[in-house]
């Protein structure tokens, strides 16, 4: 008796010791937080702080905060600049983990000077928007098809729009790509995503802790689903975008060892669409576009220009790209 009551108590420490690491790891993780460990982590090299470079332009803009509901309840904010000139292209920004709409000010002035509508919603968890937690796309994906529907009530029919993430953000639109989405998204540009929540998460425990991902990681998913609504095998942006038929621009610096590079050679195997893949040579992670701007932008320019009706054929103004 006495050997059967130390292995049920060895057995109840243990299941006390992952339960309360798995508790540990979602919050830091998942639940709604500052993430100080970003800021040491040496695969996040700043360049000048490039994401705060446009700034001054960001607040010179007729910025206008927009708000809807998402489909299980939380209030939703996002951050409208109307084009310079009549349009019918707008595009939808969307920006990475533990970041937020307005820190997407250098794409928002890229495309606006190219003649579009830039929408920059905050996430779930992030900014103004609400929630206490942090979708890693997998509910994203469905308030990303809230403010499509929402633009598309706002601005009509005619309107063309696509889809740019980055980081998450870029994870977060190819798990949009797979959903039943309205004929007027015509195209997706995903910068530096991951193949999914569970590839990540993995990726990132033996990255930061040097921990094989069982039993913590099952563990953390499950109390990911009681807490979050969902599990990290549900977010996989490779299953999403083998669904899609919208073309994709894959972009991804070949030293990204946050979201390993390799990540987007599966992508790009598994779209269900054309694709266009384009690798930015030094540049680590979410550094792509300040590594290379003219690059970067002539890219984005020739893909969208195959499958975005220039402003020009529709609106009568000086052409956009």
């Amino acid at each position: 008796m006495t050997a059967a009551i130390t292995v049920i108590v060895c057995l109840i420490f243990i299941v006390l010791v992952l339960l309360g690491a798995s508790l540990y790891f979602y919050h830091v993780g998942i639940r709604r937080s500052k993430k100080e460990f970003l800021e040491e982590d040496p695969a996040l090299i700043k360049l000048d702080h490039p994401w705060e470079q446009e700034e001054e332009w960001l607040s010179s803009q007729p910025l206008e905060m927009l708000h809807l509901q998402s489909e299980d309840g939380l209030p939703l904010t996002g951050y409208y600049i109307p084009a310079d000139h009549p349009s019918e292209r707008t595009v939808i920004l969307v920006h990475g983990y533990s970041s937020q709409g307005k820190e997407m000010g250098a794409f928002a002035k890229l495309y606006h000077e190219m003649g579009f509508h830039v929408l920059m919603p905050d996430n779930r968890g992030h900014g103004e928007s609400g929630g206490d937690y942090i979708g890693f796309g997998w509910p994203d994906r469905r308030d990303v098809m809230q403010w499509i529907g929402y633009l598309l009530k706002r601005s009509g029919k005619e309107m063309q729009l696509m889809l740019h993430g980055v980081s998450m953000g870029g994870a977060t639109v190819l798990m949009t790509s797979g959903e039943k989405l309205p004929e007027q998204v015509k195209c997706i540009v995903s910068d530096c995503a991951y193949t999914s929540v569970k590839d990540i998460l993995t990726h990132q425990l033996k990255q930061m802790y040097r921990l094989p991902p069982f039993p913590l990681l099952p563990i953390t998913s499950l109390v990911c689903k009681l807490r979050a609504g969902y599990f990290f095998g549900e977010g996989t942006a490779l299953k999403q975008v083998a669904k899609t038929h919208l073309p994709v621009l894959f972009i991804h610096g070949d030293q990204d060892t946050f979201v390993p590079y390799e990540m987007v050679h599966r992508l790009a195997a598994a779209a269900g669409g054309e694709h266009e893949l384009y690798v930015v040579a030094g540049a680590v992670h979410a550094n792509a576009y300040f590594v290379d701007k003219k690059e970067y932008r002539d890219r984005i320019s020739r893909f969208i220009g195959r499958y975005m009706v220039p402003a020009t054929e529709k609106a009568g103004n000086h052409p956009a790209v």
